[in-house]
This record gives structure tokens, sequence and C-alpha cells, in this order.
């Protein structure tokens, strides 16, 4: 991305949302290359297929979901 002094002030929001895709900003200042903006932090994905404890409770639940949910969201009083 590139983006102007004026674009900086204004558009704050646009530059901070490209840093946070991992895109470098290129400032200029009257058309001309000033600086570099670099993102310090890089997201990496997770797989969460390689944790244990991944389908641990598969076989807990065999009912449908909306079932199961209303089960475990009904408390105390409505148990028995």
């Amino acid at each position: 991305m590139e983006a102007s002094i004026l674009d900086l002030r204004k558009h704050m929001s646009k530059v901070l949302a490209a840093l946070d895709m991992n895109e470098t900003v290129k400032l200029t200042y009257r058309g001309k290359e000033k600086a570099t903006i670099v993102p310090t932090i890089k997201k990496q994905k997770v797989d969460l297929t390689s944790n244990e404890a991944f389908g641990l409770w598969a076989d807990r639940f065999s009912e449908d979901v909306e079932k199961t949910v209303r089960t475990i969201r009904k408390g105390r009083v409505n148990a028995i």
C-alpha cells in the first residue's frame, strides 16, 4: 500500500487495516517515498486439528446440536 502524509492524518484506520493484513505501507511526501512502515507481528494460522484436545467430545454428542444446547442451558430448576 502507498500512503501519503495526508492519508495518515485522514485515513489512519485504512493504513492500520493494511498493517493488520501484514501489508507494508510506503509513506510518501509530495510524491516521493520517505519511509516504509513494516508490520511487526506476523499472524500465523493455527492448526487446531493437530491439538490433542481436538475432537475430545466428539463421541459424547450423538444427538442434534440444538437439542443438546437446549438441554445444557436448562439449568438446575428445569432439569427435573
